[in-house]
């Protein structure tokens, strides 16, 4: 029988999509307008690639100015995901982290959104597999949906696809001390990863070694 997790000990629920941003002063951007550019998103907030690696900052204790811990749990404001879009269509952005402590049960919603058209995003984790517990179109309903969550026999995966105009619920645990980096979808501006082993001691890197780790790496820690 699949070891899904039965009790959830961190939920979030990720709505993925497009939004825009204020076109830098003096260029002309391929936004909606010529002021406005298109930009990825996860809960409205687009990832900033940092001049210095995360994870290194990490290894070494020097977070401050590189990234911050507060990425959303959830949307800051919820609406009618894959209804009709919002009128303001305007992300934020960052270099946000969510940080896990080992061996913690987890669950993801992904929820596409149609701002700006709705579209499939690819999901990926490395490190180890998750289980795809359930998945439907439309918007997610926290009351009635995880009534249908197959928590026996789900299949298991390292990628899946979160549906256009739908959602895809997946649960695993933080059991691979390793870092582990979940890339949404893989090559894009927005990703999301996770130092599952925050409540061990840090491990020891070498300088030389971490100084190399180049931002946007599989081995960085949690960046969105």
């Amino acid at each position: 029988m699949a070891k899904v997790p039965q009790k959830v000990e961190k939920r979030f629920f990720f709505t993925v999509g497009l939004g825009t941003y204020l076109c830098p002063s003096n260029q002309t951007c391929q936004g909606p307008n010529n002021r406005t550019k298109f930009s990825a998103s996860i809960n409205n907030v687009s990832f900033v690639v940092p001049t210095t690696a995360i994870l290194q900052a990490y290894f070494f204790g020097q977070s401050n100015g590189v990234y911050t811990t507060d990425f959303p749990d959830n949307p800051i404001t919820p609406f009618n995901y894959t209804g009709n879009p919002p009128n303001n269509t305007m992300v934020s952005n960052g270099t946000k982290a969510v940080v896990l402590p080992y061996n913690t049960s987890v669950e993801f919603v992904l929820q596409d959104t149609s701002n700006l058209g709705a579209e499939s995003h690819p999901l990926h984790l490395h490190g180890f597999n998750f289980f795809v517990v359930g998945q439907g179109f439309g918007d997610y309903d926290l009351n009635k949906d995880p009534t249908k969550f197959n928590l026996v026999d789900p299949i298991k995966r390292n990628t899946v696809g979160v549906p256009s105009g739908g959602w895809v619920a997946i649960r695993f645990l933080t059991d691979n001390s390793e870092c582990v980096v979940h890339a949404l979808p893989p090559g894009s501006p927005h990703k999301l990863g996770f130092e599952n082993g925050l409540d061990r001691p840090r491990r020891k890197a070498s300088q030389s070694k971490a100084a190399t780790s180049p931002a946007g790496s599989s081995n960085m820690l949690t960046y969105l």
